[in-house]
């Protein structure tokens, strides 16, 4: 998977991970890889939801020491 951008937002609570997603996802070209670090437990509904409702793919998620890693596709 070629990674386009890294977006480290951990440490911030809702909305503030999708609100920078949304900017971060916006600078880059349509089928382009964000990456996107965060440790708000609810990223893991809010992720999905934001991404269906994009259009996005969401190509991979794990969790690492508490850290949630999402690999979103662009539409």
């Amino acid at each position: 998977m070629n990674i386009t951008k890294t977006l480290d937002a951990k440490g911030f609570a809702c909305p503030m991970p999708i609100v920078k997603t949304k900017k971060a996802i916006d600078t880059i070209n349509s089928g382009e890889v964000l990456e996107v670090l965060v440790t708000d437990k609810g990223a893991l509904n809010d992720f999905g939801a934001w991404a269906q409702a994009g259009g996005h793919t969401i190509l991979e998620q794990k969790e690492e020491a508490g850290v949630f890693f999402f690999y979103i596709q662009k539409a």
